[in-house]
């Protein structure tokens, strides 16, 4: 768990990666039939790869119910569906 945010509510974020490489961060979105799916909403640029930590701490500022939440597993966007 990369941030904590509010106990019964606020917007999960989930890392995705393997061996700390090839993250993507997935969201719960809203689609149009009213369910919500996650989706890849920022993938790892190979030639920043601080970009990506430094999205979710300016969501964080942004939103202090913000939960993040790191998969470090060759599977993890499987665990997803």
């Amino acid at each position: 768990m990369l941030a904590k945010g509010e106990r019964d509510a606020g917007t999960l974020l989930i890392i995705c990666c393997h061996r700390g490489t090839d993250n993507c961060v997935y969201e719960r979105m809203p689609q149009l039939d009213g369910t919500r799916k996650w989706t890849v909403i920022k993938v790892e640029d190979t030639e920043n790869p601080l970009e990506i930590m430094e999205y979710w701490q300016r969501r964080k500022r942004q939103d202090h119910d913000l939960w993040v939440i790191e998969l470090d597993h060759p599977e993890a966007a499987d665990l997803l569906e």
